[in-house]
């Protein structure tokens, strides 16, 4: 029997995104395989179900997963749906691995070997795949337009015929993936735009896409591409360097995560009150407890004269392409391991081995069950 790839319809409240398109249905189907899609899963992400050829419909998640091998999602199916899945299947997707004992524990129980893509190894081979910095760039890129919607000021220096009018300062904190794309696009609207991050090294990335480096003294490069938690004493030094620059900036842009834990507050309410009036925050973080002092998540709030958001779903506000993205990093996972029409997994492959959540009845990131306490 070749193997059949499930496809659900999302259902966290505000996702719009898809976990394949049509132009990747047809890669699997070259591989031998057989797609199965709930009906309209592509709506919200202006696909229709006209535009993927030779996929068989159904109308519910429990279809799906009742005739599927390997299930696709972005963020993970309710409870039920993984409860109908077939013991020895696959889920692969966004998982939040470390936020849900109960689901972990569903997965175990249920035979389910899952992958989460956000447990992907740090390693060049793996960046065709990565989720997270696909979808960094496009929540970067919403960032950066979200200020400039809400600024009461223009981003780009304006001349007319009574003078000139002088750009905007934007300050973005954190150059990971999502920070350099909020760089280089408030750069393209026209912005002066400054840059912190706690790793050192990002100073060069930062200064080639025109922006300005903020030096605070403080260094916590970490492991795997990610920065380490800071001492409270980096801490302090951190917040005295940066309170200048927030206070100069027209708008800022938080964007730094630590992944599996609690967002780092990094701007503190004293910096909000020596921002300017009419400044506008956009905290990229809110979902995971926000980097500003005040950010609540999916509101915007004015801290004195600073309008305050914390936008969530980021990333779905552009569902297009970042179903694109997500589609292929997708299938550039999983691809690999089909042969002739089957599912052959590689345990000595360490990007199938690195990112596997649960196989066999039992948790298998190490880092997870630590988090999780099992």
């Amino acid at each position: 029997m070749p193997l059949v790839i499930g496809v659900l319809l999302e259902t966290h409240p505000g996702e719009r995104r898809l976990s394949v398109v049509p132009d990747v249905v047809k890669k699997y189907q070259g591989l031998g395989a057989q797609v199965v899609m709930q009906k309209e899963a592509g709506k919200a992400a202006h696909f229709r179900d006209a535009d993927f050829a030779d996929v068989s419909f159904v109308d519910t998640a429990d279809e799906v997963v009742a005739a599927a091998d390997v299930v696709f999602c972005v963020q993970a199916p309710q409870a039920s749906t993984i409860a109908a899945m077939k013991p020895g299947s696959v889920l692969c997707g966004m998982l939040q691995p470390w936020s849900s004992v109960e689901r972990a524990q569903q997965l175990v129980d249920g035979q389910i070997t899952a992958f989460a893509l956000e447990l992907l190894p740090r390693i060049s081979r793996a960046q065709s795949m990565d989720i997270l910095s696909s979808q960094g760039a496009v929540a970067g890129y919403e960032c950066a337009l979200i200020a400039a919607d809400h600024s009461p000021k223009f981003f780009p220096m304006l001349t007319y015929a009574a003078g000139s009018i002088r750009p905007s300062r934007v300050l973005v904190i954190g150059a990971g993936v999502a920070g350099l794309q909020v760089i280089a696009t408030a750069r393209r609207i026209g912005a002066m735009v400054e840059a912190y991050d706690v790793r050192p090294e990002t100073r060069e990335q930062i200064e080639s896409l025109g922006a300005k480096f903020v030096d605070t003294g403080v260094s916590a490069a970490g492991t795997g591409g990610y920065a380490r938690e800071l001492t409270e004493e980096e801490k302090a030094k951190q917040a005295e360097r940066l309170a200048k620059a927030v206070a100069q900036c027209d708008a800022l842009i938080t964007t730094a995560a630590i992944p599996g834990k609690k967002a780092p507050k990094i701007i503190t309410a004293d910096m909000i009150a020596r921002m300017k009036p009419g400044a506008v925050v956009v905290d990229m973080a809110a979902e995971t407890g926000g980097n500003v002092e005040g950010t609540v998540a999916g509101e915007k709030v004015w801290i004195n004269d600073v309008l305050v958001i914390g936008p969530t779903n980021i990333a779905s506000r552009m569902p297009v392409h970042a179903s694109e993205m997500i589609a292929k990093n997708l299938f550039n996972f999983i691809s690999p391991f089909i042969k002739d029409g089957a599912l052959a997994l590689d345990w000595e492959d360490e990007v199938m081995s690195g990112s596997c959540l649960t196989h066999a009845g039992e948790v298998r990131h190490a880092g997870v069950k630590q988090v999780l306490g099992l």
